[in-house]
């Protein structure tokens, strides 16, 4: 699932921001906070199944807050890129708690069985 942007390190993953409203204070912040999550699973096919599980979530914020999931081997990896450190935040709990939700799920039924 993309959403708009590089993941760090990939070619025109500059430093490209939009001013957005003052802060408290009145300044403009043009800062972007990204932030990665690489999560280990038994194997390939459970990645796959956690990345299927939670890519259909959209983000509450899309204009200020994308995530991307990617599978490599059997790691799940999430980006997250966000103007916004609070809904960052918001964002990546709402995560966890759906993570979780999933992986008790893929506990409870047992280990998957190639047919």
């Amino acid at each position: 699932m993309r959403i708009g942007y590089e993941w760090p390190g990939e070619a025109g993953s500059g430093s490209e921001t939009r001013p957005r409203a003052p802060n408290p204070c009145g300044w403009y912040l043009n800062r972007v906070s990204i932030s990665t999550l690489n999560v280990p699973f038994p194997s390939a096919l459970e990645a796959e199944i956690a990345r299927g599980s939670l890519a259909p979530d959209a983000e509450p914020h899309r204009g200020a807050v994308g995530k991307e999931l990617r599978v490599s081997g059997s790691v799940l990896a999430v980006c997250w890129r966000a103007e916004d450190c609070r809904l960052l935040r918001i964002s990546i709990v709402n995560f966890l708690d759906q993570l979780s939700l999933v992986m008790r799920t893929m506990q409870r039924f047992g280990p998957l069985v190639a047919h």
